[in-house]
Parts: C-alpha cells; sequence; structure tokens
C-alpha cells in the first residue's frame, strides 16, 4: 500500500491517478501541430482556470493572468505579433490563451494571504516583485497546460511572438505583461511523427543525500 499523502491522512483516503490518467497528462499525452474544427466552450474555460488557480504559488501570490482570444478580431490583432513559422498552427487554435502576469499582484495579498504582511515586501522591491511574478505566473501557466489535458483538451505553448506587440494590443489597459501564447483546442494527430526523445533520470537528475 502505498504511503498517505496528508491530504490522504486528513480525509482518511487514498489518492493516486491509475495508470490510464498518467497516461493523459504525461506518457501518452502530445503537442499538437493541427487542429480539428471541433470548438472550446466557455465553459470549459472557467473549468481550466477553476483548476488552475488552485495550483501552488509563493504566499499564493496568484500573480497570473489569461486572456483567451476566440474569435476572429482578436485573431486578426494578434497575427502581426506572431513569429511567421508559428502563424497557422496558432490561428488554428480553437482558443489563444495569453499567459500574463500583474507587475501588482501584491495589491492582492492582504487578500490571498491575510496572515502574512507580504504586500509591504514587494511593493517595496521592484526586483523581487518582477521575478516573482514572473516565475509564479509562469508556474500557473504549465498548472494550466495539465488541467487541459486533464480536461481532454490539447495545449500547444507558443513562445515566438513580440511580446511588445501583445502587450500594446491586449494588456495595456490592465497594466499585465504577456509571458508565454497558449494555444488550445482539440488536435488532429493523424500522421503526426513519433514523440521526440526525452533525457534519462541519470543525465538530467542528480539525488544528494
Amino acid at each position: 500500500m502505498p504511503a498517505l499523502s496528508m491530504i490522504d491522512a486528513r480525509q482518511g483516503k487514498i489518492h493516486m491517478l491509475d495508470e490510464n490518467g498518467l497516461d493523459l497528462l504525461f506518457r501518452k499525452a502530445r503537442t499538437p501541430l493541427r487542429w480539428t474544427t471541433r470548438t472550446v466552450e466557455e465553459d470549459v474555460l472557467r473549468q481550466l482556470y477553476d483548476l488552475t488557480k488552485f495550483g501552488p504559488t509563493s504566499g499564493n501570490c496568484s500573480p497570473a493572468r489569461f486572456v483567451f482570444i476566440t474569435g476572429s478580431d482578436g485573431r486578426e490583432k494578434l497575427r502581426p505579433a506572431l513569429s511567421a513559422g508559428n502563424v497557422n498552427r496558432v490561428m488554428g487554435a480553437p482558443v489563444i490563451a495569453i499567459v500574463a502576469h500583474d507587475p501588482l499582484f501584491f495589491e492582492q495579498l492582504p487578500r490571498l494571504c491575510p496572515q502574512e504582511n507580504l504586500r509591504s515586501w514587494f511593493a517595496s522591491d521592484v526586483g523581487l516583485a518582477e521575478e516573482t511574478a514572473f516565475r509564479n505566473g509562469t508556474l500557473q501557466g504549465a498548472y494550466m497546460i495539465m488541467a487541459a489535458r486533464a480536461l481532454g483538451v490539447d495545449a500547444l505553448p507558443i513562445s515566438g511572438f513580440d511580446q511588445a506587440l501583445v502587450e500594446d494590443a491586449f494588456l495595456a489597459e490592465q497594466g499585465w505583461r504577456a509571458n508565454f501564447l497558449l494555444c488550445l483546442g482539440y488536435g488532429d494527430f493523424e500522421n503526426q511523427p513519433p514523440r521526440a526523445p526525452r533525457l534519462a533520470f541519470e543525465e538530467a537528475c542528480c539525488v544528494v543525500s
């Protein structure tokens, strides 16, 4: 019997994904190169965020912000910012999420982490605030990829775009900063090449006692 986690101990249950769940999230999940015409409904986007928001961040700072582009007008605003090699893959996705972060995330800390006086730390240190927002916003973007897979939605992260153009077109009013794009939809995997290799444990990891 596997060891109980803290959640297991509190609830008296053992929580562990079965082999199918691990395949869905990791081993058999693929990054799509093409998309089907199946749409992603707004209800699914709400479910995605409602899962993503529970991923851990430093002091529950939750700096990530998401802009979901679903229509043709938004796509055309985005098009000039895309690198040439990404245009077709991005524009063909049913939904394009701008994964961003709020540089003033710390204004929410009195509500998100009221037991600590964290706001003053970040309000007085711009470098610390920027580093924390970027790191934790990136984490939350990764959580959204896994949340999408858990809901049966395929995800394609993209970094080939002009950050300034995206911010001017979509984020200027809020003052948010763009991190990466996340294309969401249902992939067309027919004739997709085999998965690229990954590094073995011995190549990528070390254990220090």
